[in-house]
């Protein structure tokens, strides 16, 4: 059995260039704020809006590129970067899985734009990290980042073997320089999940978040979400023996991004389907 959920809030994106939000994280600095990005197709910006899914604009992140942009997440920036908190930005998808390394960015969090008028803001410049598999190539949509050290936690979405655990740790960032001086990680592969992957049933990881104390993780799939309490060296262990259902939340699929709005509360967000704006859900997972 799944655990069914409370719903809280449905809301639909504003801005016409918002069509596939794959990525989704609430700031704390900026109360009310969700920073968002598009999947493939668009060039390295990132949107705001809030819950009720204004169209608070936009800003470009200077010298990144945005291959497949699968998720992103809020969290201490990594060093030497004195900023306090940094947006990351997951160009990790692969869905042929071929990519010999990906890359994340993280900037430090800017201040919102003022509304859809404000064009012409960028971010600061991009700490940027190349990052291996120690195990081959790996189609990865779903990234947290310890509040505690900076660790950058990426969890591959299941398409190959089990859905997999990796951590990079705060110190192997290279920041920046020219694609040939600059070094490529590997992440540290932690556990294989509890999650039984099934493309059938959507049971694919596409997004994850940890909560602001860092003893928390959601990990959603199409239709459900896994929470787990983080122990020591990273690993994960289940915080409840059935996942929440979804799939009656987002009905027509497409959902992709999740994070903590509070302890109890998450956000999630989906892609544009036909005639219908992608949307934005907050839930509160019942527990019986």
């Amino acid at each position: 059995m799944i655990l069914p959920v409370l719903f809280l809030l449905q809301a639909q994106f504003q801005s016409p260039r918002l069509i596939e939000s794959s990525g989704v994280a609430a700031s704390r600095a900026h109360p009310g704020i969700l920073w968002t990005h598009n999947d493939s197709g668009d060039g390295p910006y990132l949107y705001a809006t809030d819950l009720e899914g204004r169209d608070l604009g936009f800003l470009l992140v200077p010298g990144a590129e945005a291959n497949d942009w699968e998720d992103m997440a809020l969290g201490p920036c990594p060093p030497p970067e004195r900023a306090p908190t940094c947006v990351y930005l997951a160009d990790t998808g692969d869905n042929p899985e071929f990519r010999p390394w990906v890359t994340v960015y993280a900037v430090p969090e800017p201040r919102p734009p003022i509304g859809p008028g404000d064009t012409l803001r960028t971010t600061a410049a991009p700490a940027v990290l190349r990052l291996r598999y120690p195990d081959g190539p790996h189609d990865v949509e779903a990234i947290y980042v310890s509040p505690r050290d900076s660790a950058l936690y990426l969890v591959s979405k299941g398409r190959t073997g089990g859905i997999r655990l990796y951590r990079v740790g705060g110190a192997q960032w290279g920041g920046g320089g020219d694609e040939g001086e600059q070094r490529v990680a590997t992440a540290a592969l932690i556990q294989t999940l509890e999650i039984r992957p099934s493309i059938r049933t959507g049971r694919l990881a596409t997004g994850a978040a940890m909560r602001p104390d860092g003893r928390l993780v959601a990990v959603r799939t199409y239709t459900e979400v896994y929470l787990f309490t983080a122990i020591a060296g990273g690993r994960l262990v289940p915080a409840r023996e059935r996942p929440c259902n979804i799939a009656a939340v987002e009905r027509g699929g497409g959902g992709e991004a999740i994070d903590f709005l509070d302890d109890s509360t998450l956000v999630l967000t989906t892609e544009a389907l036909q005639a219908r704006a992608g949307t934005i859900h907050r839930l509160v997972c019942r527990s019986n």
